[in-house]
């Protein structure tokens, strides 16, 4: 795989809190150098990304109900709402981490449901990923954690979503696995898999992509991609 297609399936992310305007100019700057497939922020830098970014072939990507999943799923639609009016073209939403745990696909279904109908409204070729904390469900019995994903899979697929993703990266319980990847991918039936959090190594990127991942989420992504130079020169 060249460093170009590599940075293809990259979200060139930066989600802190803190993040300040030059920050955020910067990423959004190496992202069109090193031709990302989107940068992925917080709501409030959406209009500028969107502007930045104009035909550059990047995708504005952000995040609703984040970091937790915890907002009632109105408040989530509501987001979906202003970040597609403000020019998103992607959405990461975080599912409602009690339903999954229960492997509940009803009510993951119903959570979602709410959010992609409102996002479609505002923009019908937005691109929703869920997350999904995969590293919590992972904590759980290997029979009941395959179970979770799957429901979580079955529930993603049936609401018309269009990716799963395995972490916000604020979870304690960690962020993307081989094997939680390796899960995401039986179950997947058509939709795609975002592997996220503690992705910060060629190897490690590399071994998500190989395992199933259609897209990395990384704040790390100039160094994974110079490593990747590094190692096409030797």
């Amino acid at each position: 795989m060249t460093s170009l297609e590599l940075a293809s399936k990259i979200d060139h992310t930066l989600l802190k809190p803190e993040a300040t305007r030059e920050e955020i100019q910067r990423i959004l700057t190496e992202a069109q150098a090193h031709r990302f497939a989107s940068v992925c922020l917080s709501p409030r830098w959406v209009t500028l990304a969107r502007k930045s970014l104009e035909g550059t072939g990047v995708l504005t990507c952000t995040v609703a109900g984040f970091p937790h999943g915890t907002s009632k799923s109105t408040i989530k639609a509501i987001e979906a709402v202003s970040s597609a009016k403000d020019g998103a073209d992607e959405i990461d939403v975080v599912a409602h981490l009690p339903a999954l745990l229960a492997a509940d696909l009803d009510a993951i279904k119903s959570d979602l449901l709410e959010f992609v109908r409102a996002a479609r409204a505002a923009n019908p070729e937005l691109v929703v990923k869920v997350i999904v904390e995969s590293a919590l469900l992972m904590q759980l019995p290997p029979p009941r954690a395959e179970e979770c994903i799957a429901a979580a899979c079955r529930a993603v697929r049936e609401s018309g979503c269009d990716f799963i993703k395995t972490s916000t990266g604020y979870h304690p319980a960690g962020g993307a696995t081989v094997e939680a990847v390796r899960l995401m991918k039986k179950y997947s039936e058509g939709i795609k898999i975002k592997a996220a959090g503690g992705i910060r190594d060629l190897k490690t990127a590399m071994a998500m992509l190989e395992a199933g991942a259609d897209r990395l989420g990384m704040s790390a992504s100039v160094a994974v991609l110079n490593e990747r130079a590094k190692t096409k020169e030797n």
